[in-house]
């Protein structure tokens, strides 16, 4: 047993992977209490799962073996990959979500996911681009884990990209479509445009989110793509 994990429950929802992992997805259950979560996770019918699922109180469980391709992504699409579940690690947080009274992720939780995510990605090599959201990677059917998860905090501790502060250029790119062709870039499906938009604010900007592409959005993607061509942003 990792000693970051308390227990395991394990889920016969998985199979092998195809591909190397490169990335941690974070989700949130949407269920409550959190044993309802677990028991869909572990029905062979519901065809659901992750490897971990970390409580409220800050309980890790263990679903699926970090070796093994557990099924938390769906239909979703990162930096190329279409087979996320084979790239990726899940971790589902325990969480009301926006259909059952959205609201701050607890403390305890936040404190159990910083340690387990970064033995995940020193273990993995993961680049800190890699790790995402739900709603990053599937940005047309997903929302999780919504506007409220403290991407500045995990950013603090090198887990994640920061949102950037220096904005170099101002306004950069002179009509949407050179905007999506950048947001593709950058990583994200824009087959639904406005959704795509409404995910890169979730986690970009996510004081305001209402699909529209204005020039605070366009000067964000624009700096993270300069950072990561710069090699500042891995």
């Amino acid at each position: 047993m990792d000693e970051l994990v308390h227990r395991e429950e394990l889920s016969p929802n998985f199979n092998e992977r195809q591909l190397p992992i490169s990335m941690v997805v974070l989700h949130y259950t949407e269920m409550k209490p959190v044993e309802t979560a677990i028991a869909r996770m572990c029905d062979p019918e519901a065809q659901v799962s992750a490897h971990y699922c970390i409580t409220e109180e800050g309980e890790v469980i263990r679903l699926v073996p970090e070796d093994k391709r557990a099924w938390h992504a769906g239909v979703s699409y990162w930096r190329g990959h279409k087979d996320v579940n084979s790239a990726s690690i899940g971790i589902e947080l325990d969480h009301p979500g926006h259909a059952l009274g959205y609201r701050e992720f607890a403390e305890a939780q936040f404190e159990a996911l910083l340690p387990l995510l970064a033995r995940i990605v020193k273990t993995y090599n993961i680049p800190r681009a890699n790790v995402v959201g739900h709603s990053d990677i599937a940005p047309a059917r997903k929302i999780d884990p919504g506007e409220l998860f403290p991407w500045a905090r995990l950013a603090e501790y090198g887990l994640c990209l920061p949102r950037p502060t220096k904005l170099e250029r101002g306004d950069p790119f002179d009509n949407d479509a050179a905007f999506y062709l950048a947001l593709e870039r950058f990583g994200y499906d824009i087959t639904d445009g406005i959704k795509a938009v409404e995910a890169f604010q979730r986690r970009w900007r996510p004081e305001l989110i209402n699909g529209e592409i204005d020039g605070e959005v366009r000067a964000i993607l624009f700096q993270l793509l300069l950072d990561r061509d710069r090699g500042a942003a891995r």
